[in-house]
């Protein structure tokens, strides 16, 4: 789902009260996904706890004072929210390193999964042994290949951890 979609839900329920379900659920599997929406979120609930907690202490005549100030203001000069935020909600954020994780387990259990219902032996008199070539090399070639993207798009993150430099 597009990260612009998927904060704009966010923003319009500031107030209102927590999300339906649906919407819920929705922005959890995003969140799991997209690492820059989810610490958009986390900022966002740490500033909404922040301003109910009573941080700020009231002050009547320094309220007096920033009201003065905002009605005396030219409108011209105000950035909308919106356009601000276009540039960061319109790059394609990647998939974060939690995601990357999950699905390679999904795949690693589905190839492995996938070939139960297979009747071998009934293959095996047939074909011989040799059918076991084409499985192994598209087991083998699906691996590679992920594991090849995940270390490539993680390099940095997986030297740190391992300390190589």
């Amino acid at each position: 789902m597009n990260c612009r979609i998927m904060m704009d839900k966010v923003y319009d329920s500031i107030g209102e009260g927590p999300l339906p379900l649906g919407s819920r659920l929705q922005l959890g599997v995003h969140r799991c996904w997209c690492p820059r929406c989810n610490q958009a979120v986390k900022t966002l609930e740490a500033a909404q706890e922040l301003m109910e907690t009573q941080f700020f202490p009231p002050s009547p005549d320094f309220e007096e004072i920033i009201m003065a100030q905002i009605s005396a203001q030219d409108t011209s000069g105000v950035v909308d929210y919106a356009e601000a935020v276009t540039p960061y909600f319109d790059v394609p954020a990647g998939v974060s390193f939690r995601g990357w994780v999950i699905t390679g387990l999904i795949i690693l259990f589905s190839l492995s999964t996938s070939f139960f219902g297979m009747d071998f032996k009934t293959i095996a008199g047939s074909q011989g042994s040799s059918f076991l070539l084409p499985v192994g090399l598209t087991i083998g070639s699906v691996v590679t290949v992920y594991g090849a993207l995940f270390i490539g798009s993680h390099l940095k993150e997986l030297s740190g951890r391992f300390r190589l430099h």
